[in-house]
């Protein structure tokens, strides 16, 4: 896998753990929750930020807590760091790739991290989920079409061997053809025998008229 590739599909992981923690959000009725899409050039090591607010303390650790139990108990995964968790006002879980903040939201208002992201993309939970949703499918499409190149050269492979044609058996090497017995020469009395002969009927064989 191609450095490109591995940084695609940590993105695809993290979209994932993501929506997973925006979903607790909703569940647990945080308020005006947003995505932030941070700039590579801006972001550090995270690659996203998720930003929502709770009308007061325990709401905010209710639902830090369920986004810890909810991550750990479906993907196994466990925040680097957790902060603010005593007070509740802000409560940051650091998964290295994203980060969660939970505010109250007269804190949110005061550090106002949506102002000091600029360059982010700022989206809601279901944009997000849209946006997961069009990134799944294309990697899918793309296991398939490396799976499928895959199985074309076997397949081709496998039917060209199956059409060879079996080799034909070593021809039996041929028996040396035995020479023939040389004739005899033809004895004296034959040759005199056939002399007369020839010359009766002439050089031709023809007989002679008369």
């Amino acid at each position: 896998m191609t450095q490109t590739a591995a940084h695609h599909e940590t993105r695809i992981n993290s979209r994932i753990l993501v929506q997973a923690a925006a979903a607790v959000c909703e569940d647990k009725k945080g308020q005006d929750t947003r995505i932030l899409e941070l700039d590579p050039i801006d972001s550090g090591l995270s690659d996203y930020f998720l930003v929502t607010s709770a009308s007061n303390d325990r709401q905010a650790v209710a639902i830090a807590d369920e986004i810890e139990l909810r991550l750990k108990r479906e993907f196994g995964v466990y925040a680097n760091s957790v902060e603010g968790r005593r007070k509740g006002e802000w409560i940051l879980l650091d998964y290295v790739d994203f980060v969660v903040h939970v505010f109250l939201a007269e804190r949110r208002a005061f550090y106002d991290i949506e102002r000091l992201r600029k360059s982010a993309r700022p989206l809601t939970p279901p944009e997000f989920d849209a946006e997961l949703k069009i990134a799944l499918a294309e990697k899918t499409r793309a296991l398939r079409t490396k799976s499928a190149a895959k199985t074309r050269p076997a397949a081709a492979k496998s039917v060209t061997k199956a059409g060879k044609p079996a080799k034909r058996a070593a021809a039996p090497k041929k028996l040396a053809k035995k020479a023939a017995p040389a004739k005899k020469p033809a004895t004296r009395s034959s040759a005199k025998k056939t002399k007369p002969h020839a010359e009766r009927f002439g050089a031709t064989g023809a007989k002679p008229a008369g």
